[in-house]
């Protein structure tokens, strides 16, 4: 992947450190792309690198290494919580079909 970028006859070269720091600010702040500060490159040069690494997979194994390494270490707990609540909507009386069960406690007026 090219990083030397011309613009108005100036030849800018921006290091791999300075676009995956724009990526993770990026990723950080939640900002858009074209937000990106000029110190971390520019923007378009940053979102080209985290596209490339997302497809081929990079990103996936920078994330498995470091969560394998933080396991070693203890660092992380696997606790599971499981929320079996069920949550019903009340059941108002105009919702109710006439000639069901329900509904047949119910007077008709004509």
């Amino acid at each position: 992947m090219n990083l030397t970028r011309h613009y108005y006859g100036v030849c800018r070269t921006w290091t791999r450190r300075q676009l995956i720091d724009g990526i993770r600010w990026r990723t950080r702040t939640g900002a858009p792309w074209r937000d990106l500060p000029e110190r971390y490159g520019r923007w378009d040069r940053a979102y080209d690198l985290f596209r490339l690494w997302q497809r081929d997979g990079t990103w996936k194994r920078i994330f498995e290494q470091l969560q394998a390494e933080a396991d070693a270490k203890g660092l992380i707990a696997w606790d599971v919580s499981v929320d079996s609540t069920i949550t019903r909507p009340p059941v108002c009386r105009w919702s109710v079909k006439r000639g069901s069960p329900e509904g047949a406690s119910r007077r008709r007026r004509h």
